[in-house]
Parts: structure tokens; sequence; C-alpha cells
């Protein structure tokens, strides 16, 4: 067994033609175990790599400082934000069970109830805008919202022009395909595969695959629809609202192997310094109080 080891001070080491098996973190390093012999996994390895690029030490020590709760959550006469005393939150309600709308029409989901969560610990009230995906990553960049949860994960390109808060849940793609199907993960690069454009299963699949394989959806709903009308051959997307989908539409599975693992963070303007450190307060203490589990299970049951 390789074992890739990321210091704080940023040293890295990696090995060729192996598969990743498991990512721990601890306060001083973060470990990725590998597996010789399981056949080389470009993409996957391509995606680890940036992964480490964008692990810094200030940002890895940080998030040391607010779990040990060290930090110290801001007030509002300390942060700036869009519309005075509001945080306002920008996702596209397509995501269960993430961000989704009720019968009345109002945002609901794990994310929702954590950016209340986290207005309250602020002592601001939670405005939530529903939109594409797309808007919802450029509504934060362009001030037109405080932050973006939206099943949004960290990567390499979104760290150009957004800053991150700490994670706060993990997300797993996987892959939905029709009952008796013969598509695996073994010949997926040979399938038609439909994904939510933007999101980070769209951008691995094109990355591993190319984009000649790969349709880009506004949502997951109407790629789900083409893949039951036989349009696709397959479609990568986040394992929780995967779930939704197939529990929803009889004859369709999920493969047991996944595709990739990444975790969710908070998107913020870049630079926004001051809320990106409140918002990390916030998560600790919520972490710490059992409340992010809380919500997280109340939509997501453990199992076992």
């Amino acid at each position: 067994m390789h074992r890739i080891v990321v210091y704080t001070q940023g040293i890295a080491l990696a090995c060729r033609g192996t598969k990743i098996k498991e990512i721990c973190l601890n306060e001083k390093v973060s470990c990725f175990d590998l597996v010789p012999g399981h056949g080389p996994e470009p993409g996957r390895l391509r995606r680890l790599r940036k992964r480490l690029r964008f692990l810094r030490p200030r940002r890895f020590l940080r998030r040391v400082l607010f779990r040990r709760g060290t930090g110290s959550t801001s007030t509002p006469a300390e942060l700036t934000t869009v519309e005075a005393g509001k945080l306002i939150m920008s996702t596209n309600a397509a995501f269960p069970p993430y961000e989704m709308t009720d019968d009345s029409g109002n945002v609901v989901g794990i994310d929702a109830e954590i950016a209340g969560a986290i207005a309250d610990k602020l002592g601001l009230e939670l405005v939530i805008d529903d939109m594409d995906f797309d808007a919802a990553q450029l509504a934060v960049q362009q001030g037109k919202s405080d932050i973006c949860m939206a099943g949004l994960s960290v990567t390499e390109d979104r760290l150009l022009v957004m800053d991150f808060s700490d994670s706060y849940a993990t997300g797993i793609q996987v892959v939905i395909v029709p009952e008796g199907s013969d598509v695996t993960l073994d010949n997926l690069g040979e399938q038609l595969i439909g994904t939510q454009r933007a999101t980070t299963g769209n951008i691995y699949c094109t990355d591993d695959y190319g984009e000649d394989h790969v349709i880009a959806y506004d949502d997951g709903i109407v790629a789900v629809q083409d893949l039951l009308n036989g349009k696709v051959d397959a479609v990568v997307i986040d394992k929780a609202p995967a779930q939704e989908f197939v529990a929803a539409n009889p004859g369709l599975v999920i493969l047991d192997t996944e595709y990739a693992n990444e975790d969710y963070a908070i998107g913020v303007a870049k630079g926004n310094t001051a809320l990106v450190d409140a918002v990390n307060g916030a998560l600790a203490e919520l972490t710490a109080d059992g409340t992010i589990q809380s919500i997280i299970e109340k939509y997501i049951p453990a199992e076992g």
C-alpha cells in the first residue's frame, strides 16, 4: 500500500497506477491511502492532484483552528452583507434532499436548514433565492448573494472565483442506469452520460471521457427523464438526489461502485474573509453541538 500525505506545510507524496482507497483527515495531516495493482485511473488521479494543489497550508491551518474552537463567530456589525441584517443564499432547488421546494413553493432541505442555523448564529435573517445552478454561483461572484449552498463542492476552477467555508457534508457521485443494463464503471467511457450542467459530475465525466460522451442538462430531473426515454445510457449525479430519483422512477438502479467522493462547502465572494471566518465559526459550533448531523439525518437516515 502507498500513501499520499499532505502535511500542514503542504508537502505531498504521490504514486502512479494506483487506486484511491480511503481519505482521512486529522489535525496534522491529510492522508490518501492508495492500493497498487488495480489499474490506472487517470481521471481520478487527476482529480486527486487538483485537490492536493488547493489544500493550501493556511487554509488547512484555519480549518484546524476552527474545529478546535479557537475562532469566534463574528457579530453582524463586523460583517458586510449584500443587504444589511440579511444573509442571502443563492441555490438551485432541484437537488433533493439538499434543496428542493415544498408544496407551498418554499425552498427546504439540508442546505436550507443549515443556512438557517448559520444565520441564527450570526444574528441575520436568511433569504433564499432559487435559480439555475450556474446562476447561483455567479450570484455570489457578482455580489448578488452572500453565500451559495447548492450541494456545492470545492474544485480548482471554483477556487479561482470564490472562497469556500469548511466542509459541512460529504458527497458521493454515483451512476444511475436502467435495471438490467450492462453499463459498469469499466465501460462508462463508452456510453452517453447525462449530467447536471456545471456540477462536479459534469466536470469529472467531461474530464475523464471527453465532451462527446457527456450531455449537460439544466437539472438532474431532466437527465433522469432522458435516461428513462433511452436518450442517454447513464446519469452521473450525487448519491442523495440519485436515491430520490431512483425511488420515484421504477426501473432505474444505482451502480454499487461509487464514481467519486467529494466534500460540500459554502461558496462566498472572493476576498470576503470576514464572512468566511464567521460562517466557519458558526459551522464549528453547529457541528460541536450536533445540529449539523441532526439536520443531515433528518433527510438522510443513518445506514445500519
